[in-house]
């Protein structure tokens, strides 16, 4: 079941709002969710709840054993065994088919597995249950006793197949007391209005451009560049706009989530666009990964290899093919030369040169990112930059940038983070004041007019599911 359907918007999100607020006892509102968050799981594949399950079972008992361990050696090893068992089912279902075609095709011959499917979700919920574990071993939270309470935790529905990645430390206290309140609906519902509109309007909308262009024979250059910037809107339309519905469906409930995107295409450096794009990932890999490692508190050479090291592990973690190590090879290269290279040259540029140079390197990385063959993104990548002889456009770039030019134009200005340049101009109080009672309004409108394209088209892919 994904957010942007007719089953979830009318039917599943009222039912578990009214059923949710008939009752005022912590416990009980923490049933209905468990309840609702694993019918939601298994509606679409019920078979791989039992993995969730499993991992969050294995993980409440090392936690235990954690806490009430005496020797070190014992704790260490219920932390092994915690860690070791999620990892193991990400590892199988996500990377035995990567690994078992390197293998085979090493040897010469063909590959007798059959490739997993890969578990809807898994590489979120492995990263949460690891944040409790790793954190109570730690010491930087109270082991959980009740394991109704961590299976929410890591089963609860606004977040469990898309993130944001919530450590278990920010939310911890919130399993036990919320404060729900009128505010929060209010919020909460704007916030997930906003983020639909984001996934169905533009989203949708920049994803057709891209799957038609991809489609053709041809790349005219026009088009290679119009395909990476529509796919450049579309990835960040549709995790944004995921991640928006999960942080205002959380407020619905009394859950307060980390933002998990702050205006990245208007960055003036790579360094700065990871620290805006997809912000629960990067803290967790920075708390779990790169501070272990020694961070930046090391030698020069130690340094660049933590960051390598980070960076190999994100393009793996995102999927199981040689296009993903190399974007995150590329990205981790990028950082690098920003970091030693070339900080001084870039404090010299104006600003607007910064933001163009660091929007082609961003396109140049998702380009990578969408093909699963290598070989095809460099292709691409040879068109858009005039390596290939390819024609300068085509009919059918020409076609789509003028059929959904609108479109391109709204995602375009949607990138940019007009509330915080309002909020520097003189009389914004005011404006905000206006603002409360305006804004309802237009998320609501760009809610109805989202559900009306739900409802006459069936285009309606979700990107992270790949992942």
């Amino acid at each position: 079941m994904v957010f942007s359907s007719m089953t979830f918007v009318p039917l599943f999100l009222p039912l578990v709002l009214l059923l949710y607020y008939v009752t005022k006892r912590t416990g009980i509102r923490n049933g209905i969710l468990l309840a609702f968050s694993l019918v939601f799981y298994a509606w679409g594949e019920p078979k791989w709840i039992f993995v969730i399950l499993l991992t969050v079972t294995v993980n409440f008992f090392c936690g235990l054993l954690i806490d009430r361990s005496p020797s070190k050696l014992l704790r260490t090893l219920s932390l092994l065994l915690g860690v070791s068992l999620s990892l193991a089912f990400l590892i199988y279902f996500k990377y035995f088919g990567f690994f078992t075609d390197i293998v085979t095709g090493l040897i010469g011959i063909e590959n007798p597995f059959t490739k997993p499917v890969l578990p809807i979700g898994i590489s979120f919920y492995t990263f949460q249950v690891l944040t409790y574990t790793v954190d109570v071993y730690r010491g930087k939270v109270p082991v959980q006793k009740n394991y109704a309470k961590l299976l929410l935790y890591v089963n609860f529905f606004p977040q469990l197949i898309a993130g944001p990645i919530v450590n278990y430390t920010d939310i911890a206290h919130q399993l036990d007391k919320r404060n729900e309140n009128l505010d929060d609906i209010y919020h909460g519902f704007i916030r997930f209005f906003i983020g639909f509109a984001k996934k169905v309007l533009l989203a949708n909308s920049c994803g057709i451009i891209t799957d038609k262009l991809a489609a053709g024979d041809t790349l005219s250059f026009a088009g290679s560049w119009l395909m990476a910037i529509a796919y450049a809107f579309q990835i960040y339309f549709d995790f944004s706009g995921y991640s928006d519905m999960a942080i205002g469906m959380g407020r619905m409930f009394g859950f307060h989530f980390f933002e998990n995107f702050n205006y990245p295409y208007v960055s003036k450096s790579v360094t700065e666009f990871w620290r805006r794009w997809h912000i629960s990932l990067g803290t967790f890999f920075r708390d779990y990964v790169y501070i272990p490692l020694g961070g930046n508190r090391v030698s020069a050479a130690k340094n660049i290899r933590n960051i390598m090291i980070v960076w190999l592990l994100t393009g793996f973690w995102h999927g199981a093919s040689w296009n993903f190590i190399v974007w995150g090879v590329y990205y981790g290269a990028l950082l690098l030369a920003e970091k030693f290279l070339l900080r001084d040259i870039k404090k010299k540029l104006p600003s607007f040169v910064n933001i163009a140079v660091t929007l082609v390197l961003v396109l140049i990385g998702w380009v990578f990112f969408y093909y699963e063959s290598l070989g095809a993104g460099l292709s691409h990548l040879g068109v858009m930059f005039g390596l290939s002889g390819a024609s300068l456009t085509d009919p059918v770039t020409i076609y789509y940038f003028k059929h959904y030019l609108v479109f391109l134009a709204a995602a375009a200005l949607a990138c940019l983070p007009w509330k915080v340049w309002l909020q520097k101009l003189p009389g914004y109080d005011r404006l905000a004041a206006a603002g409360y009672w305006l804004k309802p309004l237009a998320a609501t409108l760009l809610f109805l007019g989202s559900m009306a394209m739900i409802v006459t088209q069936s285009y309606n892919p979700f990107l992270y599911f790949r992942f």
